[in-house]
């Protein structure tokens, strides 16, 4: 990968995982069970290669509407995720954030989400997020209000509102921009993902469903990437 410009900062929607677990016949929580250890294998590709930042769609404000049986499942994966993570973001040097309404989560992963957090937020690796409960619409209005109370309050002006005041409020506000999007199992749209945050993104999507892809289907995304000429403003 050496003769490559490897992005800065990669963001993925994890898609994939119920088709993956259909075409085994297997229950479709298995397919879940398997996204979760690709996860974890694709923070240590995307480490190895050179990306400082990697953001993955885990859990959107709409997954709500799956079957409760699912989403019981999938909040229970989560758990046992963010349990183990603080252990592998340690031994692994990395730095985990989590974006999206936390609030809008039971009480105890909340406290598991601070806990990762805080245990690893001096460390120097690779800079992982997790967008739980996220919406990028949810995220803005989000973002807005707190603005409003800023304005109300007289601690910002309605004049210093700017492209880069308002990033402040968002939930990225500590990350850069992805400069890479990829998307897994053959879908291209965005799904109310980081839409403010994608304005001059490259975008990448793939057929390969998320439990099978791997750091092969990574380097054909960043050689993807290079073979783009980037330019901003549409010009």
């Amino acid at each position: 990968m050496e003769h490559l410009n490897v992005p800065q900062h990669v963001a993925i929607i994890l898609d994939g995982n119920g088709r993956w677990a259909k075409k085994k016949h297997l229950p479709r929580n298995m397919g879940h069970v398997q996204g979760s250890k690709t996860v974890e294998r694709i923070i240590e590709d995307a480490y190895d290669l050179g990306i400082k930042y990697l953001t993955v769609y885990a859990f959107s404000t709409e997954n709500w509407k799956r079957p409760k049986d699912e989403v019981d499942a999938l909040m229970k994966l989560l758990r046992d995720y963010l349990k183990n993570c603080i252990k592998r973001a340690n031994k692994n040097n990395m730095k985990v954030r989590v974006i999206g309404d936390v609030s809008g989560l039971s009480q105890d992963l909340q406290d598991k989400i601070r806990q990762l957090e805080e245990a690893s937020k001096d460390n120097t690796g690779i800079n992982f997020t997790i967008a739980l409960n996220y919406g990028s619409r949810d995220e803005m209005v989000r973002a807005m209000k707190h603005m409003a109370e800023d304005i109300q309050s007289g601690r910002i002006q309605k004049e210093d509102i700017t492209e880069a005041s308002f990033q402040n409020y968002l939930d990225t506000r500590d990350l850069p921009d992805p400069d890479l999007m990829i998307r897994t199992s053959g879908e291209e749209r965005l799904s109310n993902f980081m839409l403010w945050q994608l304005a001059y993104t490259e975008f990448y999507f793939t057929d390969v469903l998320w439990p099978d892809f791997n750091k092969k289907e990574l380097k054909k995304a960043i050689e993807y990437y290079n073979g783009r000429d980037r330019r901003f403003g549409g010009i």
